[in-house]
């Protein structure tokens, strides 16, 4: 008996035309896109969640340019397989033959030196090289590798591009488009899923069988009946990864300690990366807990810098602490708030121009132009403050920072109506 391709590989794109998602990179016009067409790419890393497409849009880049593609895993590869591929690139540089693609999945599993060890192929142009990672590759990708690669964010597949691998599927696949299957309902294989699309194409060929067997439409009820979820199992690669650190976040946020600690520990357990977890802390100290409690981003950096220096197991206690102590703080994300909407203020004015009196003047030009002449330095009046306009002349009086209510956030508040009376209407 033959055993059958999985459906995620059977409907894996054979060309950039199929390729779902991403249009931002590839998409007509794109920056990605128009490199592609000009048969010639940098070294580049695809930054995304899981089954959003990264593997396959190597595989297509190499396609397109008719390259030879070398795919190693970081999980299972080291150094050793890392040299042997360079040296199969160099081989074919001495028959000029097209300079190979080095594919390397989940690239921030990569050790230091695994990584260094890519470094001379790329800079000679041995090899170009295709990193993926879910990881934020500034933390996970050694500088000096960094700078020679041209980093691509992908984005989590929408609704609308979910539910088209679902139809696209059952009327294109070989074994799918034989059956009379009908989906009355997508949101249960969409939720399940979590946008991954590998994951919803599994769970489609899962609930597919049971579907035929059973002459039934694929609905919710029916979806959650037939897949059957192992919800204690915590796989770092993926497969919860995200649900769970969401919970965590979510979790502390809400300020319930006890179900942050729980979510810590199903990391843990799970063999999370102590670091991992730091940075996400050290987010959220500052986008859910801001002024309200400024101690709050020293201890989760305090901690950040500890668990790189311990690791596992005593990085536990630390970061328990750290979690306790952030899930029982008082909240507040006004600095987020502000950020958000300062930079969505600068998208839609652009570049406004600076008030002469904040210039900088450092020729004689400038001075004589009146740059700076009219500025007022602070420390020379009482208390540190004068009133003086900071903003561009065409947003005079735009308030973009709402202090939290809390005590810490109602002092500031307070201050500055002293300082500013009803310019911002604190």
């Amino acid at each position: 008996m033959t055993t059958r391709i999985p459906l995620a590989e059977r409907m894996r794109p054979k060309s950039l035309e199929d390729y779902v998602g991403q249009k931002h990179i590839v998409g007509d016009g794109a920056v990605l896109k128009n490199a592609i067409d000009q048969k010639g790419i940098p070294s580049i890393i695809l930054w995304g969640p899981p089954g959003v497409g990264k593997t396959t849009l190597a595989l297509l880049i190499a396609k397109a340019l008719e390259r030879p593609f070398y795919s190693l895993s970081a999980i299972q590869s080291g150094v050793k397989e890392v040299r042997e591929v360079i040296e199969k690139a160099e081989q074919l540089r001495q028959f000029n033959q097209e300079q190979p693609i080095l594919f390397i999945d989940e690239i921030h599993r990569f050790s230091k030196s695994q990584q260094d060890s890519l470094l001379g192929a790329v800079e000679r142009g041995t090899v170009t090289l295709i990193g993926a990672t879910t990881e934020n590759p500034s933390f996970e990708v050694i500088s000096a590798l960094l700078s020679r690669c041209q980093v691509y964010v992908l984005e989590e597949l929408a609704k609308e591009d979910l539910i088209h691998i679902v139809d696209k599927a059952l009327s294109e696949d070989e074994y799918l488009n034989q059956e009379k299957i009908e989906v009355k309902e997508y949101d249960a294989l969409l939720q399940l899923s979590g946008g991954d699309a590998r994951k919803l194409l599994n769970i489609l060929e899962l609930v597919s069988q049971a579907a035929v067997h059973q002459k039934l439409p694929i609905a919710n009820d029916f979806v959650a009946k037939h897949v059957q979820q192992n919800r204690i199992r915590y796989d770092k690669s993926g497969e919860q990864h995200y649900d769970v650190i969401s919970a965590f976040i979510k979790s502390i946020r809400g300020s319930d300690p006890n179900a942050a600690v729980y979510w810590l520990a199903r990391m843990i357990e799970g063999g999370e990366d102590p670091k991992f977890i730091a940075r996400r802390l050290l987010i959220l100290a500052s986008e859910d807990i801001g002024n309200a409690n400024p101690n709050a981003l020293l201890l989760a950096n305090n901690c950040f810098q500890a668990v790189n220096v311990i690791g596992w197991p005593e990085s536990r206690i630390i970061l328990s602490q750290t979690v306790t102590y952030l899930a029982s703080s008082v909240k507040s994300n006004a600095a987020y708030e502000a950020i958000n909407k300062a930079q969505a203020i600068v998208r839609q004015t652009s570049n406004l121009s600076v008030p002469l009196h904040l210039r900088n003047a450092p020729t004689k030009l400038m001075k004589a132009l009146d740059y700076g002449g009219d500025y007022k330095y602070s420390h020379a009046f009482p208390g540190n403050f004068v009133l003086q306009e900071y903003m561009p002349d065409q947003l005079k009086g735009l308030k973009l920072y709402e202090p939290g209510s809390n005590a810490a956030e109602d002092k500031l508040r307070a201050s500055l109506k002293e300082r500013w009376k009803d310019k911002y209407g604190y």
